[in-house]
């Protein structure tokens, strides 16, 4: 609605220090919301890292991964620089296209490299802890058991049952007994301590714990069940494992025997087609009264292409063998990434041995 208010405010500039304050209080927020965002962010880093017992800090992690990635630029870089400028005299402008090339794709690619390799390593290292936990749970519970029943509370049974054989067991419910002596409640520090990890069988086992100490049963007896129930389950899983090591032999057997052995001789056997055409070359051999023409003539694939190919595909053949067996085995492919440089190791001995066995031996044979 016009009025001489709303005319004199246009006039005078009135309406604009408020526009300014609504503009630098909308900034101030989103600054605000950035940095909350960004400690988050750090927070959550940090608390990945402890679930692997590392005591590292983000901010120092990610000052070494820059500095290792200014390390390798720059050795990378003296390298390309000395071995262009001696061997093809290229001038110092392309030297330089190609060092600012260098540094910005290069630097992102190893910075992004570090971090993935420091993920998955992080992560394996968590799947560690937890397989460790799940080890030792049902003894821990049963000497839990044997303290309520003595007379015990849970919080001072879950403390004395603490044992040096328990290893990442042991210093967790050594964290709880310390959350709880500081006034946390056990429920909620039992229910942070399985949060932790990715482990069906401690979230359930905490879970109906916790659930008998609100409904006042006998906890002894429900934690000797609950370790009795975890030991049954492990049993299962290792009578289904033995039911499939038929499987798991013809696989290891496949990838880490007969794939090299058969690269093998396709190599050694493409290496003796391609003697074979130098010698004859591009000659035309007519056999006596039959007019059959035989030509050595065209490129077809080398020795050399043969083994870049054998060589890829008995690592790729390697790498998704040995998760396959870890599937097969232990349910799941983390637990079968320590066979994976066993079968590339040996695939690849196997291959290089008998390449040179079988090419030693049709050599002698050739040469009688």
């Amino acid at each position: 609605m016009f009025s001489i208010k709303n005319l004199f405010k246009k006039k005078t500039g009135i309406a604009q220090p408020e526009r300014r304050i609504d503009f630098f209080k909308k900034k101030y927020k989103k600054e605000q919301q950035k940095k909350i965002t960004a400690q988050e962010r750090k927070q959550k880093i940090k608390d990945y890292i402890e679930r692997a017992g590392l005591d590292i800090s983000p901010q120092k992690l990610s000052k070494t991964f820059f500095n290792i990635a200014v390390a390798a630029n720059l050795a990378i870089s003296s390298y390309l620089i000395y071995y262009f400028s001696v061997t093809y005299g290229i001038t110092w402008g392309t030297v330089v296209a190609s060092m600012i090339v260098l540094w910005v794709f290069i630097f992102i690619i190893l910075i992004f490299a570090l971090w993935v390799m420091f993920y998955l390593s992080v992560d394996l290292k968590i799947f560690r802890r937890k397989v460790d936990i799940e080890e030792v749970l049902p003894d821990f519970m049963q000497l839990t058991a044997s303290n309520i029943n003595a007379g015990m509370t849970i919080d001072r049974a879950l403390w004395y049952a603490i044992r040096p054989r328990f290893g990442v067991l042991a210093k967790e419910i050594e964290m709880v007994a310390k959350e709880t002596m500081s006034g946390t409640d056990l429920k909620t520090a039992l229910e942070r301590f399985a949060a932790r990890y990715d482990s069906v069988t401690l979230k359930r086992s905490v879970s109906m714990l916790n659930e008998g100490v609100e409904a006042g049963g006998k906890i002894g007896d429900l934690l000797n069940k609950i370790a009795i129930n975890i030991q049954e389950q492990r049993s299962m899983l290792k009578e289904m494992s033995a039911n499939v090591t038929t499987y798991v032999i013809f696989i290891a057997f496949s990838t880490i025997v007969a794939a090299p052995f058969l690269f093998a001789m396709s190599g050694v056997l493409i290496e003796v087609v391609h003697s074979l055409g130098s010698v004859l070359g591009s000659s035309t051999n007519v056999a006596a009264g039959v007019g059959l023409a035989m030509t050595f003539s065209g490129t077809g694939v080398t020795p050399s292409d043969f083994r870049v190919f054998a060589i890829v595909s008995l690592i790729m053949t390697s790498l998704f063998s040995a998760m396959m067996i870890s599937i097969i085995k232990k349910g799941n492919v983390k637990s079968g990434v320590k066979y994976i440089p066993v079968f590339i190791t040996v695939s690849l001995t196997i291959y290089l041995i008998t390449q040179g066995l079988a090419g030693k031996l049709l050599g002698l044979f050739f040469s009688i």
